[in-house]
């Protein structure tokens, strides 16, 4: 069966009203103001249907109706493969799905070093979030610094692809980058024809705030839109530096810039799966840094659930905390963080595993913590039912009110296996049998949890001869992206 997620969208923060207000906010700074595109046949395509382009400062502005046109085709719901059918993903307005962590720059490893990420880390942080229960979407979690930096997504394909059964979420530096990635994936899956029918990945595109979408940007989404691949269009705003530091305007700012994007996957290719997408933060103005655990943005991110599914978009939002350490700051920034997407109904809480310090580091003993966490929030967001079951009033009348109790009914123990959340790290055992037991904290029992997982062998998602084939043809690509520099 496909992984088919939980409802979330019970906390609201934006009224009707001042919806169509943002709504029609975004229209106009669309059609009015406009967004720059670097790249001359985006311009050409949007100039072709109506738009209006300044060829000499390369901004386009586009009208309220090729937004409509594209939104009506642009789909509410469809399905992100796995390489298996228990991993495929059902997407549409309600369901919420977890992605993992993006491009850290450092680990904090099991030994407590920090350190560049490597390779090697890329590996065992993949086999290591593959086992996690909640994960639904594999990215990279790291950039290795020990791999080409022109062509170093396609290295990262080859690892996360060849190791994870999930649907990987992808990135790509030009047009070739992409064909390549489909290569690859070809080889797992028997042809590009069976890629583009059912892809197993997709491509994010992260545009520049404010209003600015890059050539190689435009390029990626024109590519990956012509094939059928779907596409998170990204905006990592800073609010109050990139964006207007209202979060009103920010939410106009990326509404504007993502859409500008779906716009041109849809002119490309009518019905490509496009995802609006955030990572957006706040400036701290004290030291003029990105705050991803703030509780504004934690505003941000729940304003913009409501923003894109306003558009009929599936959303992806989160982001990384600010904690440097798996310690209580992590705790409560990590749990504020998702607990408020999830129940604000973002479909995709992306950066959800193991990211810290602004993400530029990825933990290992976080991943496991991040698994708790998560599996605690979505828990909560489940609730719970109303009916004449779970009222009791024939269970209570069965034992009555003269001294007895619950814990040898039947029912008791049928509802404990299917409702109560089982905690893996969390203990709560008294002090002496805490202390009997070792005296381990979170941390050292992430650790311990983490090394049990890493010493175990398990077979990768592909073949040794699939995964030696991908990694020739992800090694072509970066010779070829490194010649074309």
């Amino acid at each position: 069966m496909p992984r088919r997620g939980i409802r979330g969208g019970l906390l609201k923060f934006i009224r009707e009203d001042d919806l169509d207000q943002i709504r029609f906010a975004i229209v106009e700074v669309l059609a009015e103001v406009g967004v720059l595109m670097d790249y001359r046949p985006a311009l050409e395509l949007l100039a072709d249907h109506g738009a209006r382009v300044d060829w000499s400062t390369s901004v386009v502005k586009i009208p309220e109706h090729l937004l409509e046109k594209a939104l009506a085709t642009a789909p509410s719901r469809f399905t992100l493969y796995g390489k298996t059918p228990e991993y495929d993903v059902k997407v549409d307005l309600e369901r919420v799905y977890t992605i993992g962590g993006s491009c850290a720059l450092s680990v904090l490893d099991l030994d407590g070093n920090h350190r560049p990420a490597t390779r090697q880390d890329l590996i065992d942080l993949t086999r290591l979030l593959e086992e996690m229960p909640n994960l639904d979407i594999m990215h990279q979690i790291v950039v290795p610094s020990d791999v080409p930096e022109l062509g170093y997504e396609l290295i990262n394909f080859a690892t996360c692809y060849s190791i994870s059964k999930r649907n990987y979420y992808s990135q790509a530096q030009s047009a070739e980058s992409v064909r390549d990635q489909i290569k690859m994936a070809a080889v797992f899956q028997g042809s590009e024809e069976e890629v583009k029918r059912r892809p197993t990945f997709t491509e994010v595109v992260c545009m520049v705030s404010p209003l600015k979408h890059e050539k190689q940007n435009s390029e990626v989404l024109m590519e990956s839109a012509r094939h059928g691949i779907p596409l998170y269009i990204e905006v990592d705003a800073l609010c109050g530096a990139t964006t207007p530091a209202p979060i009103a305007g920010t939410l106009v700012e990326q509404g504007a810039n993502v859409l500008a994007g779906v716009v041109l996957a849809q002119l490309v290719n009518p019905g490509v799966p496009c995802i609006f997408s955030i990572a957006s933060g706040i400036m701290d103005m004290a030291n003029g840094a990105y705050s991803g655990a703030a509780p504004e943005t934690c505003l941000i991110h729940a304003g913009t659930a409501q923003v894109a599914h306003m558009f009929g978009l599936p959303y992806q939002g989160g982001t990384g905390i600010d904690a440097k350490l798996p310690d209580a700051q992590a705790g409560y920034e990590r749990a504020l963080q998702v607990l408020t997407n999830i129940l604000a109904g973002t479909n995709f809480v992306h950066l959800s595993y193991g990211m810290m310090e602004q993400m530029l580091l990825a933990s290992y003993e976080q991943v496991l913590i991040d698994e708790e966490i998560i599996g605690a929030a979505f828990r909560i967001a489940r609730g719970f039912e109303v009916n004449d079951y779970t009222l009791s009033v024939d269970l209570l009348a069965r034992v009555g009110p003269l001294g007895g109790h619950f814990l040898t009914q039947k029912e008791t123990r049928e509802f404990y296996r299917k409702d109560r959340w089982q905690p893996t790290l969390t203990n709560r055992d008294t002090w002496d049998a805490w202390q009997a037991a070792g005296g381990k904290d979170m941390r050292q029992a992430a650790n311990e949890r983490a090394r049990a997982i890493l010493a175990e062998e398990k077979p990768w998602a592909v073949t040794p001869e699939q995964a030696a084939e991908i990694e020739r043809i992800a090694q072509e690509g970066v010779r070829k992206a490194q010649q074309r520099r």
